[in-house]
């Protein structure tokens, strides 16, 4: 049973709100950890994490993605790519909808009131251009809308992400600034929440003699210590032993790798360290708590791909996805 009592989301030691966020739109970025902004692959799904990553030949593609979770809870996400000729200029849209199915609202005392459905969506419109024959600069627009019960609110993002690629090194680095924006409307009246801003630095590298390509993500470079004590019933206050400087950096990466097998086939594989932190249960085995896997095929008209992510021991979700060239 699920209370209306209006409730924050505590994200690194402050409030925020909108944390599907931080979900990834697309198989691919599943399997590579949850965060990349380096991998430059013809997926014009990954646009929707650095918008950066639309390109000229993603023209007429589309993404469609399906995410099956916990308890239920179904994320669906359709992403599409049009390149302007006369302008050089590359646009994309894309849609993202979270639904949590009909959850039982109660009173504080456990009286049932009915039900309600909460949700989460997103529209959002992006923009890149590429400027000489190795940078390539994004932004996007987002609108965010989220409704649980009783509670509603929305609010406008912007993304603002760059690429560098050299082609000869087969080297791509990346910079993005995401979730920059304010609430239009807040759940509670003059309660105004944030927005998960993140700031994140990524690089790939195609080995030259060898099919695979190796990435490692930094984020949230804008706040070093990650570490958040949830004090609510603690006996001590909620204090833990003291986190050392490398735990605190180590906690900032994600790191992947992907696989080329013939030349339609990928297979990749991600760790994401905060994420295992965050999970990881004491006094037991952890599993694969923090890992990522995934498999794609990569025709020139068809792409299908599969990811699945452990978020606790054996317990992982799976999504999978399509992308198809209309024209």
């Amino acid at each position: 049973m699920v209370s209306l009592e209006p409730a924050l989301g505590q994200v690194l030691g402050g409030a925020s709100t909108y944390n599907f966020l931080k979900l990834p739109s697309t198989p691919q970025l599943s399997a590579l950890g949850g965060i990349n902004i380096s991998n430059r692959t013809n997926d014009v799904g990954l646009s929707m994490w650095n918008p950066a990553l639309l390109r000229e030949d993603m023209n007429g593609q589309w993404h469609a993605s399906f995410n099956s979770m916990y308890a239920g809870i179904k994320n669906l996400a359709l992403i599409g790519g049009y390149s302007v000729e006369k302008w050089k200029t590359n646009l994309g849209f894309g849609i993202s909808y979270l639904d949590y199915g009909n959850l039982e609202a109660t009173d504080p005392s456990g009286n049932l009131m009915g039900n309600f459905h909460p949700k989460d969506f997103l529209v959002r419109l992006s923009v890149s251009r590429a400027y000489e024959s190795r940078w390539q600069c994004g932004f996007a627009l987002s609108f965010i809308q989220s409704s649980y019960g009783q509670y509603q609110s929305n609010a406008l993002a912007i993304d603002a992400g760059g690429v560098y690629y050299d082609s000869l090194h087969h080297l791509q680095a990346s910079l993005v600034l995401k979730n920059m924006g304010a609430q239009l409307k807040t759940f509670v009246p003059g309660n105004v929440e944030q927005l998960p801003f993140d700031m994140q630095i990524g690089l790939s590298k195609r080995l030259s003699k060898a099919p695979i390509q190796f990435s490692v993500t930094a984020h949230h470079l804008h706040q070093f210590n990650l570490m958040y004590n949830d004090t609510a019933g603690a006996p001590d206050g909620g204090k833990v032993s003291d986190v050392s400087f490398f735990n605190k950096l180590f906690q900032h990466f994600v790191f992947a790798a992907q696989f080329y097998i013939e030349e339609k086939i990928e297979i990749s594989a991600g760790y994401n360290i905060l994420r295992r932190t965050e999970l990881r249960i004491d006094d037991t085995t952890n599993g694969l708590t923090g890992f990522s896997t995934g498999l794609g095929y990569t025709g020139k008209k068809l792409q299908l791909r599969y990811a699945r992510s452990w978020y606790q021991n054996n317990t992982a979700y799976n999504q999978f996805g399509i992308n198809v060239l209309l024209f």
